[in-house]
């Protein structure tokens, strides 16, 4: 698959040079692991380099206990392998982890693990990719001794890091010099057991801060839900029907904006108005936002229910922190105890990937859905669709199956040249 060379500087590092024949893949999350699987079945070689020590590091060390999938397993599942069918329709976190084992094991999917991407630039002289990473070598300290240089050298580079690889933390007055509580973001956060009876500020309503407040009630704490700007809300179900699978059965049948309409219309009739409450809805229809700006609605498992009851207590905007307290833009002032931001995640490809024609500034392919892909030069991106695990598994299928194509050509042309060379040695 790969040849290596190792150049040894002084006694404080080594750097090795690494050739492979196929792909370099980068992150062994579900989108890497999808196109490593669909590549095997191509019959193309790949390596696949992870920055943390196991797959699906997301999932597996910055999601809560309670996390479970939003959609049906059906539009969850990766290429070539369904969910086992005794799985319930909406797999938990370690279910789903325990899939992507079983699905690496099966594919025979082995990531270069604690190895992190410092940067990746096409070289136009060779027409090659150069991907340079560093590694911790023993133990999970980086110190001089134990660090090691790689440069893999590749035809194809696919880019599987993400949309959600680093997590943002933003930056409001008092927070990080004058709050005195616990302050963290919902990758850290596991469970409400830490917070019985505390006061806590859940910064962020998507998907994550309306779940983490919701199990914040469920362990007898009081959260209060920051909601900063109008958010759409949809029931998981409706009429026992998911509510995905529903949207997806209509806009076979009806334009993208009347879909939008019953969506609506159907959520009016579950939760009937929510703007008593503190929670406005967008001018634009749910899944025209979802498409256009990336936006995804909330699907709710019951946390809506605790607002109408109070249990979760919605606020407004923040203003500033002091040492026990928060104030808002409407000059309320609420005591707390601890803050958990959920505030989402972004893409960390501009900070090693170096080029420009393909990616945008902030991390994601220019080229809208369907066509994000695929760029130039043989790079390739999975898992920037915003369309979640079933974005991921059609375009690792597509990036397998164009690769697969120009290494079976690559194969024949070699062992045609391989043929008249040995009848050419034979006339002599």
């Amino acid at each position: 698959m790969f040849h290596v060379s190792d150049h040894h500087g002084d006694f404080s590092s080594r750097t090795r040079c690494v050739w492979v024949t196929g792909p370099v893949i980068v992150g062994a999350g579900p989108s890497g692991l999808a196109v490593a699987a669909c590549l095997k079945e191509q019959g193309v070689p790949c390596v696949v380099l992870e920055r943390a020590d196991c797959i699906a590091s997301l999932w597996q060390k910055r999601t809560y206990d309670r996390l479970k999938l939003h959609l049906p397993k059906k539009f969850c599942q990766l290429p070539k392998l369904p969910f086992p069918e005794d799985f319930p329709e909406y797999p938990s976190k370690k279910q789903f982890i325990s899939y992507l084992e079983n699905y690496a094991k099966k594919f025979d999917i082995n990531p270069q693990f604690n190895e992190s991407v410092q940067s990746a630039k096409y070289d136009e002289t060779c027409g090659l990719w150069r991907v340079r990473t560093t590694s911790t070598t023993t133990g999970s300290s980086a110190t001089a001794s134990n660090r090691a240089e790689v440069e893999y050298i590749c035809q194809w580079l696919v880019v599987a890091t993400g949309e959600n690889a680093e997590n943002v933390v933003p930056e409001i007055e008092g927070l990080s010099h004058e709050f005195a509580g616990q302050i963290i973001h919902a990758c850290e956060y596991k469970s409400g057991e830490d917070y019985r009876g505390k006061r806590v500020l859940v910064v962020g309503c998507g998907n994550s801060g309306m779940e983490l407040s919701l199990d914040l009630c469920n362990h007898n704490a009081f959260p209060s839900m920051v909601v900063r700007s109008s958010v759409h809300i949809l029931p998981r179900e409706i009429f026992g029907r998911s509510t995905f699978e529903l949207a997806v059965m209509l806009m076979t049948w009806l334009p993208l904006w009347l879909v939008d309409k019953l969506l609506l219309i159907m959520a009016w009739l579950v939760f009937g108005s929510m703007s008593n409450y503190g929670i406005q809805r967008p001018s634009m229809g749910p899944l025209t936002l979802k498409n256009t700006q990336g936006k995804t609605p909330v699907l709710d498992i019951g946390a809506l229910e605790r607002i109408k009851s109070g249990d979760i207590k919605v606020v407004p905007a923040i203003k500033r922190f002091f040492k026990g307290a928060v104030q808002f833009v409407n000059g309320e002032v609420l005591e707390i105890d601890s803050v958990v931001l959920a505030t989402g995640y972004r893409s960390n490809v501009p900070s090693w990937l170096q080029e420009t024609e393909f990616f945008s500034k902030n991390g994601f392919p220019k080229t809208p859905f369907p066509n994000a892909w695929k760029g130039k030069s043989g790079l390739y991106a999975v898992g920037f669709t915003r369309r979640g695990l079933s974005g991921a598994a059609s375009d690792a299928t597509k990036i397998a199956e164009d690769i697969g194509k120009m290494w079976k050509e690559e194969t024949k042309q070699k062992k045609t040249t391989k043929a008249c060379h040995r009848r050419c040695i034979s006339q002599f």
